[in-house]
């Protein structure tokens, strides 16, 4: 009979990218609240939205969901997680049990365009070094979660910009 503790396999979101996708942002796995709604950093206090807004100098955040990602499409942003799969209990990225990459050789054939890779937050950051070897600008961000309120939205914006503003 299962514990509370077992935790059962999770699934990621699919990639929102595009042939001429130029910067791709990569969480490291989506929370309770993004996986229940289907939708990429649907958490209400997830600074996500207002970040990538604030990037691509429209209001993400006030849109629909299913109108933000054309307009972040539109923009030549993508998104996606550097994790297919894992086991979670709740929502922090320490409580991640079996992780399963997603497959990123296929990038290169899909993103033929796509220059930087953002990493949202440390955990998905681990990753970056892995992609700067496929020559890959890459940019390991503050993470945009509720979990993490370390620095002010303006300071992690000024970080954020860094996508846009190589320095």
């Amino acid at each position: 009979m299962p514990t509370s503790s077992d935790s059962a396999q999770l699934t990621g979101l699919a990639p929102v990218i595009a042939s001429d996708t130029r910067i791709l942002i990569l969480g490291s796995f989506p929370g309770a609240a993004s996986l229940a709604a289907q939708q990429y950093y649907a958490h209400p206090r997830n600074q996500f939205w207002k970040l990538a807004g604030a990037l691509v100098g429209e209001d993400l955040h006030a849109l629909p969901y299913a109108e933000r990602l054309p307009r972040l499409l539109a923009h030549r942003f993508g998104l996606w997680d550097v994790l297919a799969a894992c086991e979670r209990e709740g929502s922090l990225d320490s409580a991640i049990r079996k992780p399963a990459a997603n497959d990123f050789e296929r990038l290169h054939r899909l993103c033929p365009e796509l220059q930087t890779v953002g990493f949202n937050g440390q955990t998905s950051g681990k990753f970056a070094p892995q992609f700067a070897e496929h020559g890959y600008r890459t940019v390991v961000l503050p993470s945009s979660s509720p979990a993490h309120m370390a620095m002010t939205f303006e300071q992690k914006l000024d970080v954020w910009r860094q996508l846009i503003e190589p320095r």
